[in-house]
């Protein structure tokens, strides 16, 4: 048994121990009122219980996205869509990816890339990707400071995207830094 479990059970343990005495208490003074007491107690019991084993499920509907952070590993909760988002700092600005395994790399939208100080301006849309949209061009860029988790990287190779997308890309050039265990409805990265 793990030191976290250990606190989940004391904590458990005096609030049935709280709860038991204050029904206690009650029966002898009151016993009908008691009973009636004693039912909307045990409810209200079972509801915390519930919503404590339900609560991983419950953060992944409610917050899709957010990672659990767990030694070198980080785990996300899928969207309803199906698909793993997560939110990374790039140059110190909170951007929103989606987890692409068939990107190649770290794709940016121009609106992304601009509010993490790359500017439209200054690049050359040299490169060209193959989308489910068709061809479009793409600027290889780099990334002065890239952070997911609890992992901070420097100089990282990015492109940004001239066509229209509906978010940026977190691809292969970074995600081949971690271990990807996909489970149902989650997915871990492990530092490699």
């Amino acid at each position: 048994m793990d030191s976290d479990t250990l606190m989940r059970f004391i904590y458990l343990a005096i609030l049935l121990m709280a709860v038991g005495g204050s029904v206690f208490v009650s029966i002898r003074r009151a016993p009908g009122r008691s009973a009636q007491s004693f039912v909307i107690w045990v409810l209200l019991f079972l509801g915390l219980a519930a919503a404590y084993g339900l609560w991983p499920d419950l953060r992944r509907s409610l917050m899709p996205g957010a990672a659990q952070i767990t030694g070198q590993s980080v785990t996300y909760g899928a969207n309803e869509d199906g698909h793993f988002y997560v939110e990374a700092l790039v140059n110190g600005v909170s951007v929103r990816f989606v987890i692409d395994t068939g990107a190649s790399d770290i794709v940016l939208t121009r609106e992304d890339a601009a509010r993490a100080g790359v500017s439209a301006d200054g690049l050359s849309f040299t490169g060209s990707a193959q989308t489910a949209n068709g061809v479009v061009r793409t600027a290889p860029v780099r990334i002065k400071t890239f952070a997911l988790g609890p992992w901070e990287d420097g100089d990282v190779r990015a492109s940004v995207n001239d066509g229209q997308m509906g978010g940026s890309l977190l691809g292969m050039s970074y995600l081949s830094r971690f271990t990807l265990t996909l489970g149902e409805g989650s997915l871990e990265l492990t530092r490699k």
